[in-house]
């Protein structure tokens, strides 16, 4: 393999490789200088290397830092190890049959004899020095960069198993008789080549496991359509999905998939989300509706205007997260690092106070039995498991969220998430819906619901108030047909005031009317006071002189978050709300959901403080919110959430973001996080407690009381097993319930 240099972060003048300027841009790191793409370990991400390979710290097959969908996978060392596996193992079998025949009755003699022992010589050495040739080269580079990890341990115990055997077919001479049994000296072929075929087996089940994460990436690149229908002075034509631009505007067809991230500019449809949100039913698109890349177009045909393209898509942003996310390290991780670098150097401490105590005080032959269990010792005491314990859990689990809709940028935000003592919300867009909706109709009793909206939301057509959009989405919704507006006028901080054909219309504030000459508010005042204790804003409608009702008008309330609410106080959280809206409104939402602790009318800059101030009270603490003013606070929490519905600069700040914006994400984050931590320190019991477990017994403590000896192929088999147990326990995070 061609040498390459690593590059470590912290040397770069504090400059990291790894850094976006912004969701638009790829990441530098992940071209080289030459433009090549750059491959990182997943345990150790300050390496970094040209080409692929294993990590020189722990020996782990390195990744690529990006997919890209036209990016072809390189399966080069998975083919290799596959190829290195399969023809070792059909080499190792002959040689593994062959050492046992001395445990078949009335074997051939010649099975035991000196043509046995060449043709197991014959047959292991390729299966050793070609076939495990990559273990040797790792475990060296493992001495000289002084970084002890599993591949010194299997090089050393194969290198020792082979040698003593090699040396011992060839110069049997150069044993003291003493080691001889039946006048031959023990051979060890078996276990050398069987412990190379069970490691090339762990390798190629870890690099299969890693290839289908990069095919399920890819998969998710491939959502979107590889060409876009362009309009341009009233003709279209296909071109390349790469070559679609901002602003560009784009014709998607009835069952085509949207190309790129824009928003509908002619014509209504209903789109299939269920991809990006999990939602079964499609919903409807019309003027002004924001449509995702990669979504299913049902029913109408739309022209849309493309607003996010390449790397700018919420799913190629998707695709990003995911793939850094399952590359990113827990801090539990830090622990098993430093624990293996204190256990790889005690097992070869072990190892050779096996071989020197036996040696000295062992049976007949003694140097035969020293080497056998040192040789065992380094087999079983192999950490194989433990490169697989927290990378397989991080990356089963951040596929399982994702699956539901929960986005984890970095595995440090699994762990927190199930610490979690105190979730601080935001109100509009997080606990609301985030924009402004009609939720009352009063109205004098001399015109129905409908001709009253239909009035309203006439006068309101031509006003870009927020408020004024609410009342006319709201008759849109009903199929209420608008008056045409002869004259309009629009009073700041008022109201408007507009002409029909059929009548002068005032909506407004009541001060606005009353300047105009309507009066009869007494009759409203009740119900418009009280529904303003309620946080929500009331207006007030006037027709030919006379008042003619009221307009409640709120940001309602999602309907799945008094249940979210409910499950996270249940579980014990303290749910505070830091809001920059109004103090009343605030409060009337707060009441409505039970939450006791309100801080209204907080700057960005002031939320952040809030936050850094209840971590300094030894909590926990997650922020939940969607827009720019949430970010510093996001950024400032041990774990910030973002809501899929807000933001760039939100997502960005956070360590988790939730597709469908609602707090259930947050159950379901939390619940994923007590699963994935609970599967880790599993699979680190695996790795660690089996192997503490297996050295005595590999040294031989057994054998004076029941004269019983750990072969070293028993000994490489459980090791193989370990990482096995590992994989299969990770893989039990795809079925989780997490609701």
């Amino acid at each position: 393999m061609k040498p390459s240099t690593a590059h470590n972060h912290e040397e770069d003048d504090g400059h990291s490789c790894c850094e976006h300027e912004g969701s638009a841009q790829t990441s530098a790191s992940a071209k080289s200088a030459g433009g090549g793409t750059i491959y990182t370990c997943p345990m150790h991400p300050e390496i970094e290397r040209d080409q692929p390979g294993p990590c020189p710290i722990c020996g782990m097959a390195l990744e690529p830092k990006t997919i890209s969908a036209d990016s072809p996978e390189d399966k080069t060392e998975l083919i290799d190890m596959t190829r290195r596996f399969w023809i070792g193992a059909a080499l190792t079998a002959p040689v593994f049959l062959l050492a046992m025949s001395h445990l078949v009755p009335n074997a051939p003699e010649w099975l035991s004899g000196n043509a046995s022992r060449w043709i197991q010589f014959a047959l292991s050495t390729p299966v050793v020095l070609w076939a495990g040739w990559p273990f040797f080269k790792r475990g060296w580079r493992s001495v000289l960069t002084r970084n002890l990890n599993m591949f010194t341990l299997i090089a050393m115990g194969v290198g020792v198993a082979y040698l003593y055997s090699a040396v011992a077919m060839l110069f049997p001479g150069a044993f003291p008789a003493s080691l001889t049994h039946h006048g031959k000296i023990g051979v060890y072929f078996e276990a050398a080549a069987m412990i190379t075929v069970l490691v090339l087996l762990g390798q190629v089940l870890e690099l299969r496991a890693r290839s289908q994460t990069g095919t399920a990436i890819r998969s998710l690149l491939n959502l979107t359509p590889p060409t876009a229908r362009l309009v341009s002075n009233g003709a279209e034509r296909e071109l390349p999905l790469e070559e679609v631009k901002r602003g560009d505007h784009l014709r998607v067809r009835p069952g085509e998939k949207i190309p790129v991230d824009g928003k509908v500019i002619e014509g209504r449809t209903t789109i299939d989300e269920s991809m990006l949100t999990g939602e079964a039913l499609p919903v409807e698109k019309m003027s002004d509706d924001k449509v995702i890349g990669g979504t299913l177009n049902n029913t109408g045909s739309i022209i849309m205007e493309a607003e996010r393209v390449g790397n700018e898509t919420v799913l190629a942003q998707i695709v990003q997260m995911v793939s850094e996310a399952q590359r990113s390290r827990a801090p539990i991780q830090q622990l098993a690092d430093k624990v293996a670098g204190y256990f790889v150097p005690a097992v070869l401490l072990a190892a050779a106070i096996t071989f020197f105590v036996w040696l000295g005080i062992g049976p007949e032959p003694r140097l035969a039995h020293a080497i056998v269990n040192a040789v065992a010792v380094l087999i079983i005491a192999c950490p194989c498991a433990l490169g697989l314990a927290t990378p397989m859990s991080i990356m089963v689990g951040v596929g399982r969220g994702a699956h539901v809709g929960i986005l984890i940028k970095n595995a440090g935000a699994i762990e927190l998430m199930e610490k979690v003592t105190t979730l601080v919300v935001d109100k509009t867009g997080t606990l609301t819906e985030g924009k402004p909706r009609v939720t009352k109709i009063v109205t004098a009793g001399q015109m129905s619901e409908e001709e009253f909206l239909a009035l309203a939301a006439s006068a309101e057509q031509q006003s870009e108030h927020p408020l004024a959009a609410a009342i006319v989405m709201s008759a849109r919704e009903k199929n209420i047909p608008l008056n045409k507006i002869t004259e309009f006028r629009s009073t700041t901080g008022g109201g408007v005031f507009a002409t029909t054909e059929r009548a002068k219309i005032l909506v407004g504030q009541p001060a606005f009317l009353r300047e105009n000459g309507i009066s009869g508010f007494e009759t409203f005042e009740e119900q418009a006071r009280a529904l303003q204790n309620e946080g929500q804003t009331v207006i007030f409608v006037a027709s030919d002189d006379r008042l003619a009702g009221i307009i409640a008008v709120a940001d309602p309330i999602k309907k799945s978050t008094p249940e979210a609410v409910n499950e996270l106080r249940r579980m014990g959280l303290k749910l505070i709300m830091l809001t920059g809206d109004n103090e009343r409104t605030a409060r009337a939402v707060a009441k409505k959901l039970g939450i006791d602790q309100v801080e209204a009318g907080v700057a960005p800059k002031d939320k952040h403080q809030r936050v850094q101030n209840l971590r300094g009270k030894n909590s926990v603490v997650a922020m939940a919110g969607d827009g720019i003013n949430d970010a510093p606070a996001l950024a400032a929490a041990d774990v910030g959430i973002a809501m899929g519905t807000g933001t760039d600069v939100a997502m960005e700040s956070a360590g988790i973001t939730l597709v469908k914006g609602d707090l259930n994400g947050i159950v379901k984050a939390i619940h994923l996080s007590k699963a994935v931590m609970r599967n880790i320190r599993q699979n680190l019991f695996f790795a660690f407690v089996y192997n503490a477990l297996g050295i005595p017994i590999a040294a031989g403590l057994l054998y004076p009381f029941f004269g019983i000896l750990l072969s070293p192929i028993i000994a490489g088999a459980a090791m193989s097993f370990s990482s096995v147990s590992v994989i299969a326990n990770a893989l039990r995070l795809r079925s989780v319930q997490l609701s």
